[in-house]
């Protein structure tokens, strides 16, 4: 059994898959570098960071989404898919009015690389993109379901460490996701505040679901909501999160606590 490790920084944070197959290890790393290869399609397609993107074209106005690649279109329609499903308190849409997709892109490509290695036979590992993890139906090792949320402070504080740590071994869940002001700082906006100003009801929500888009997406609409987010979260079929409010108090959904590691 060969382990390996797969290190890559891409759209301004660092992507990590590890994990265990009876493949060659020269077969492996193939398979992991076709699979970053994805991530960085990604970047290159959506970064409003560099500037010859074709998100970048369309944000100066030369462009219209019909004229750039489909995979722009199939984007928006599921932004607006998330929009709806949200009640709106998620969109792609920027205070200035840029479409910036990026509270979906990241784990969406980081998804698209994980059931490419699947398809390739791969199928043993975790994907932690950027801190959102991804845990495969196959993960071995009784470590890769054990996962730490981060206090909602920098990593370079000193208060910097572990608030919890969930063990999804067992369940439904594969996936958790997270939102919060800590290393970003203000980079939410509320879209039904007046000129979608910065959410600032909660520090930290973390969403646990079956598929990391999905969680992706709830910890950031629920980050805009704020702490009226919780009804919405109870009511999301297959879904359990822990939101941190400023005072630090902690509220969580109803199943909660059935995911903390004994």
């Amino acid at each position: 059994m060969n382990k390996f490790e797969q290190l890559e920084e891409c759209m301004g944070t660092v992507f990590k898959i590890a994990g265990r197959s009876e493949m060659p290890i020269a077969d492996i790393n193939a398979l992991l570098k076709q699979s970053c290869e994805l991530l960085h399609e990604a970047d290159r397609t959506f970064s409003l960071y560099k500037p010859e993107s074709p998100l970048s074209r369309l944000a100066r106005g030369e462009t219209r989404v019909a004229e750039l690649p489909p995979v722009v279109g199939e984007i928006w329609d599921e932004c607006e898919l998330w929009e709806k499903r949200t009640d709106g308190w998620f969109s792609a849409f920027t205070p200035e009015h840029t479409f910036d997709p990026s509270g979906l892109v990241k784990t969406w490509a980081a998804r698209r690389a994980v059931e490419f290695l699947q398809s390739r036979g791969l199928t043993d590992f975790t994907m932690n993109a950027g801190g959102d993890v991804l845990i495969t139906d196959e993960a071995s090792d009784p470590s890769d379901w054990k996962i730490g949320l981060s206090k909602p402070v920098s990593i370079a504080s000193e208060d910097a460490g572990l608030l919890t740590v969930l063990d999804l071994a067992g369940t439904e869940f594969r996936a958790i996701a997270t939102s919060g002001s800590a290393e970003r700082g203000a980079h939410i906006w509320n879209p039904k505040a007046p000129g979608k100003t910065a959410a600032d009801e909660l520090l930290q929500v973390s969403v646990i679901a079956r598929d990391l888009v999905e969680a992706d997406i709830l910890a950031t609409a629920s980050f805009a909501e704020g702490i009226r987010s919780i009804d919405r979260l109870n009511a999301w079929p297959h879904v359990e999160a822990l939101l941190v409010l400023p005072d630090g108090q902690l509220a969580g959904t109803n199943g909660l606590l059935s995911l903390v590691a004994k």
